[in-house]
């Protein structure tokens, strides 16, 4: 796992500022702080930083073919790197190393472009063809490996695996876009494609970039999930789970350096970890966070795994000592991110990192698997839906939606404002609704009138709707997945763990997205998936003979913190001191006697609003950076 970044000359902008391409990119030292390397020639500079995984001698990038007229910098893993060493030695190419990168390089001489569809792995990577005058930067499949790209006024595109290296550069704007704080507010993250800056993008998954002088700068798709091709019966999805599972773990075992796993104590990474165990010979090592309150912590699950298999486990308890990384957490993602979910992560791959150098991770089991709670309830609404004209619906459902208090204090069942509100809409505004951190009349109230103008009418609903009319399925579960394929996954949960491993040098790979894996699961039925309520349920079926069923069939808790209780405690300082900063009540996004009327309900009992605590928390912490 590493750091890439680098300069190119779009349209002849003078030469290549050396020593300002090695300052930028040793912001990322973190990524990989091993080693790093540079080319740069007239009309593009390369740089690296690398954590040393496979071929610990050998892979020193930039890394070049045998003339040296194709250059490439990579973050990432190709775990089919030794099928395709074969396959380009069969057709005449020369490797002087073993490691993946080298790959790359030959793969782009024998294919080009569709290079990227030979490759099973994550990545990130720039080729630079002095040939063609050619730069091709792209992106795996599902979003993995980041990459961010900014065209400057001076006409030199600006690329590195992370924000903080792009605004280093004095030429890079740092102008906000207009539509972030609405997008923030609503996912927790700023999307795909887009970052919290006007100028700066993120490469999309399953995108490239192919660049030549003057070129204008378009990124292509190369992949997408399409239709299943068949339709899997129950017997050939029981016969064939573990095993393409345990082929996609197999192929992630391969390093040089120590390796191991994290451990929740819940299905997928419990699953991880049981395959894993039979699959080498030495104990696995295993880590786990918890919380010191008990509706929170899951790691008494953890350690009877870690029992059951045998692993060298360690974990580590949160306590309310531990809010003081809040602030690390809030330089760690360069923008807005609301997932509270981070700080367990950041210390999980901290005390990941103190024993092995490359984790495997249980990611991905609930978006391609549907395990999460709001699967089951959008089915449920779904039905509805299918059941009432929209002319009565949407009347009626939105106007109890309206009059129904919001029962924060209640439990789920009596929840049902959400509810009416999400029965009143099309599916897939009832799932923006669902996923929003903050719903949309909330949003309203909590934004300044001014700014509500600006958007003109636009709201986050915008990014899905246009994902659903690409999505290659009517089917209503499917189709919230195929949406947090393309949303949820890349934006938060795989921003949050790259980001969370490499601030602690550490490598996480999560066999449970493997695109190979993700491709044959998109053929299971969904009511295999979803059976009388069970999420996940043909996975844990055919897990049964490796994890007992209190762990398969407990309720799911998520990883998550007790914020209602911090921000009436050790974090309700920050209520006053940056959420009702001058920053936050001045900057034009809100209304500040709503944000004055959210904190005082928290503080006194009232309402619970950690959750938009949280998230106004992170905003303000990244506010005040832009001073």
């Amino acid at each position: 796992m590493c750091g890439i970044a680098g300069i190119f000359n779009v349209q002849h902008s003078g030469i290549i500022d050396t020593r300002l391409l090695q300052h930028i990119n040793r912001i990322q030292h973190h990524r990989g702080p091993d080693d790093e390397g540079y080319f740069v020639d007239d009309l593009v500079g390369l740089a690296h930083r690398r954590l040393s995984i496979i071929d610990l001698s050998g892979g020193h990038q930039p890394l070049f073919n045998e003339d040296n007229t194709v250059a490439v910098v990579f973050n990432g893993e190709i775990y089919n790197f030794k099928a395709l060493i074969k396959e380009l030695k069969n057709l005449g190419h020369q490797f002087r190393t073993v490691s993946d990168t080298e790959v790359i390089v030959h793969a782009w001489e024998q294919w080009g472009k569709d290079c990227v569809s030979h490759f099973r792995g994550m990545f990130a990577f720039a080729i630079w063809d002095k040939n063609t005058s050619t730069l091709f930067l792209a992106r795996d499949r599902l979003g993995k490996k980041p990459l961010f790209y900014s065209l400057t006024a001076k006409g030199q595109l600006v690329f590195a695996s992370e924000l903080k290296v792009l605004l280093a550069h004095p030429d890079v704007s740092r102008t906000l876009r207009d539509e972030m704080a609405e997008e923030y507010l609503m996912f927790g993250y700023i999307p795909d494609p887009f970052t919290a800056y006007k100028h700066i993008f993120k490469l999309p998954a399953g995108h490239y970039l192919q660049l030549t002088p003057g070129a204008a700068i378009t990124a292509s798709a190369y992949w997408d999930l399409s239709a299943p091709a068949t339709v899997l019966s129950w017997h050939d999805t029981q016969e064939a789970l573990v095993d393409q599972l345990l082929d996609a773990v197999r192929i992630r075992m391969v390093s040089d350096v120590p390796l191991g796993a994290f451990l929740s104590g819940g299905v997928d990474s419990s699953a991880i970890v049981a395959l894993m165990s039979g699959l080498q010979s030495n104990p696995v090592n295993t880590c786990a966070i918890g919380f010191d309150q008990a509706q929170f912590d899951e790691t008494h699950y953890a350690r009877s795994i870690a029992e059951q298999y045998q692993t060298l486990h360690h974990d580590r308890q949160i306590n309310a000592d531990d809010v003081s990384l809040v602030e690390v957490l809030g330089r760690l993602y360069d923008e807005p991110f609301a997932d509270d979910s981070a700080l367990p992560t950041y210390l999980v791959c901290q005390l990941a990192r103190k024993q092995v150098k490359v984790a495997l991770s249980g990611d991905g089991g609930d978006e391609i698997f549907a395990g999460y709670r709001r699967y089951r309830f959008h089915l449920a609404e779904q039905k509805v839906r299918g059941m009432i004209p929209s002319s009565i619906r949407e009347p009626v459902f939105g106007m109890l939606g309206q009059i129904y208090p919001k029962a924060d204090w209640a439990p789920q069942r009596f929840r049902a404002k959400t509810t009416f509100q999400s029965l009143a809409m099309n599916s897939v505004d009832a799932y923006a609704n669902t996923i929003s951190k903050l719903r949309f009349a909330d949003r309203q109230r909590l934004l300044s009138p001014a700014y509500r103008h600006q958007l003109n009418g636009y709201t986050g609903n915008d990014i899905l709707r246009r994902h659903a009319l690409n999505a290659p399925t009517d089917d209503p579960l499917k189709l919230i997945q195929y949406l947090d394929l393309k949303t949820w996954l890349p934006g938060d949960i795989l921003t949050k763990v790259d980001r969370a491993s490499m601030a602690n040098s550490l490598e996480v790979r999560a066999p449970l997205l493997d695109h190979q894996l993700l491709e044959w699961a998109f053929q299971i039925p969904s009511q295999d998936l979803i059976r009388r309520q069970e999420g996940k349920f043909c996975f844990k079926k055919a897990l049964e003979p490796y994890l007992p069923k209190d762990i398969l069939y407990r309720p799911k808790m998520g990883f998550s913190m007790p914020l209602a209780h911090w921000f009436r405690t050790q974090l309700r300082p920050m209520l006053h001191t940056q959420i009702l900063s001058p920053v936050m009540l001045d900057c034009g996004y809100f209304n500040p006697h709503q944000l004055r009327n959210i904190v005082a309900e928290h503080e006194s009992g009232q309402r619970d609003h950690g959750v938009v605590l949280w998230s106004l928390l992170m905003f303000a912490q990244f506010m005040e950076r832009q001073a």
